[in-house]
């Protein structure tokens, strides 16, 4: 029997542990977890990829068991539709995500990021624009992250102009720098492209 104690962590990293969990279990996982957002998440992840949720609520909180995958193995096999050729482009615009309060869109912004780790498919390009460029620069809490992308084959690269403009060339930690005409063709040439 696999147990899983997410109470108490933040968003995403309750529907992290518990994919990682999945990944790696043989039979049930059983997981603690805080009503609300976590809740919901895990349980919508889970049923998602096929899996069956029972819950029970707890006095602090939920348990889950979580048993399948039933359907997922069957998805698996259905050969994927083809797709266009190019590469898949996403554009960082800001190093906030929404129009909310900035501190909550800088919180977003870096789970966003940091949930990229966690998926199957990657961009094969992150452009980084305008004030996004400071996500790449020294004292950014997701460097680490975006050099970590980088090392499994994703191009991070920065505009200079921008980079310039916020004077953060040199202070520039993730990736490499870039010009608006590569942005543009790539764009241009790109299968999908995801703007941030």
């Amino acid at each position: 029997m696999n147990k899983l104690d997410v109470r108490g962590m933040a968003c995403p990293l309750p529907v992290v542990q518990v994919k990682r969990a999945l990944e790696s279990a043989q039979g049930e996982l059983h997981v603690l977890l805080d009503d609300g957002a976590p809740r919901e998440n895990v349980k919508r992840f889970a049923q998602g990829r096929g899996y069956q949720v029972h819950e029970e609520q707890l006095e602090d909180g939920f348990a889950f068991t979580i048993t399948g995958p039933g359907v997922t193995a069957a998805r698996e096999a259905i050969p994927a539709p083809a797709v266009a050729a190019g590469p898949t482009v996403m554009l960082i615009g800001s190093d906030r995500m929404g129009d909310g309060p900035e501190e909550l869109g800088r919180i977003l912004m870096k789970n966003f990021i940091m949930t990229l780790l966690e998926m199957n498919e990657l961009p094969d390009r992150i452009f980084f624009v305008n004030t996004g460029v400071l996500l790449a620069a020294e004292g950014s809490e997701v460097v680490e992250t975006l050099n970590e992308l980088g090392n499994r084959g994703v191009e991070v690269l920065s505009c200079g102009i921008c980079l310039d403009f916020f004077k953060k060339k040199e202070t520039l930690a993730a990736g490499g720098v870039t010009n608006m005409f590569t942005i543009a063709e790539t764009m241009l040439s790109a299968r999908s492209v995801v703007r941030l």
